[in-house]
């Protein structure tokens, strides 16, 4: 079976990277940025920094803050209104999953023209989008590299999952120095979310060799370091690590796809607007139980992975040492235990249950489910 494996062009990396990727960004000889971010990086003065930067580079640039958490149809929107009134001819995100998600957008759109909403699913879309340089500040969502862009219809109260080759950036630019001032509640959120990339992609049906190599390296990298970066955000080995590891998460899930864990947390997180590495971290053992029954072998390798001793394990035994481990990860970074916490409700869960199982996610899960048996992994995870 044949494999495609998608990735930026050019992908700069390690502490004080950013002044090297600047340079970079010169040599395209762009005109003018969109600098889409989100309102606390703005705040920050982040942007600022950032439009100061592109302009010793000869780059004229205008900054649009109004990337929201789970970005929506209309943050795309505005952005799209602001870029074309002021004559963008690129975009940088500046942020973690949500800026990078709504810029997609804004530069998908912008040369493929429509709404957002026309490009859900797989490749739906004829052009490139408009270039996109991706500065991550975070460690978890990966967006910075992926084809991967979720955009929230408030309409339908659903995230919609465009998995398009067309939003790949064509950079992207991972500097720890921008990670330190990450709270530690979205340290833990988005370092759950790359664990959670790492072991969808691993047990994924689309699993290849590459992948496999990605997503085991960045279950030990993000087993040994989240604690030390949740603890102490300006342990800079800790971020540098973690980094690294959300990109090679990134670059796994990216090739192999994901499962019923993003499936099922992107119907949380387009219901009630809650944090998507939260809904990821709380529904990740609850999924992998499920799945144990067809890829114990996998669960196993997961568990070693993390750190576990697994020597004279079944591989029943194994996957319930992965299990363990990932719950203790979690509770050490005290992730909420369950989705009771997060104010979801009972009744609801037919409704996230259907759309989940339309979530285009869900396709590579390594066992398959229907309405009932989501239904029953939502229950187990109150």
């Amino acid at each position: 079976m044949s494999s495609t494996f998608f990735i930026p062009p050019v992908n700069i990396m390690g502490i004080g990277c950013l002044d090297e990727a600047m340079d970079a960004i010169g040599k395209y000889r762009f005109r003018k940025a969109l600098i889409v971010t989100d309102m606390g990086l703005a705040k920050a003065g982040v942007a600022s920094m950032i439009a100061e930067k592109l302009a010793m580079q000869d780059i004229d640039s205008v900054i649009f803050d109004g990337a929201k958490p789970n970005p929506s149809i209309a943050n795309v929107e505005r952005g799209l209104g602001l870029l074309k009134e002021s004559r963008c001819d690129f975009v940088v995100s500046l942020g973690g999953g949500s800026p990078h998600d709504c810029a997609k957008g804004i530069a998908l759109c912008a040369t493929n023209g429509g709404q957002i909403r026309d490009y859900e699913g797989v490749d739906q879309s004829e052009k490139p989008q408009l270039p996109l340089i991706a500065i991550n500040t975070t460690a978890g969502t990966a967006s910075e590299m992926t084809r991967f862009c979720i955009i929230t219809d408030e309409s339908r109260h659903v995230k919609m999952a465009i998995v398009d080759r067309n939003v790949t950036p064509l950079l992207s630019v991972n500097d720890p120095a921008l990670m330190v001032a990450m709270p530690k509640s979205l340290t833990a959120a988005t370092g759950m979310d790359a664990l959670t990339h790492a072991i969808e992609a691993y047990v994924s049906t689309a699993a290849n060799p590459i992948t496999d190599a990605c997503a085991l390296k960045a279950m030990t990298l993000i087993s040994q370091n989240l604690r030390l970066a949740v603890r102490d955000g300006s342990d800079m080995a800790a971020r540098e690590n973690m980094a690294y590891a959300q990109f090679l998460a990134g670059m796994a899930f990216n090739n192999a796809s994901l499962g019923y864990v993003h499936a099922m947390a992107h119907q949380l997180g387009g219901f009630y607007d809650l944090p998507h590495g939260v809904c990821n971290a709380v529904l990740l053992p609850h999924v992998q139980s499920f799945n144990a029954v067809v890829c114990a072998a996998r669960l196993t390798d997961v568990a070693h992975a993390m750190g576990a001793d697994i020597r004279g394990f079944s591989p029943e035994e194994g996957a319930q040492a992965a299990i363990a481990a990932i719950r203790s990860l979690a509770r050490d970074v005290e992730i909420p235990a369950g989705l009771r916490e997060l104010g979801v409700r009972l009744n609801d869960i037919p409704t996230l249950a259907t759309n989940a199982l339309k979530d285009a996610c869900g396709v590579t899960n390594p066992r398959a489910a229907d309405q009932r048996q989501i239904e029953e992994i939502f229950r187990s995870a109150f």
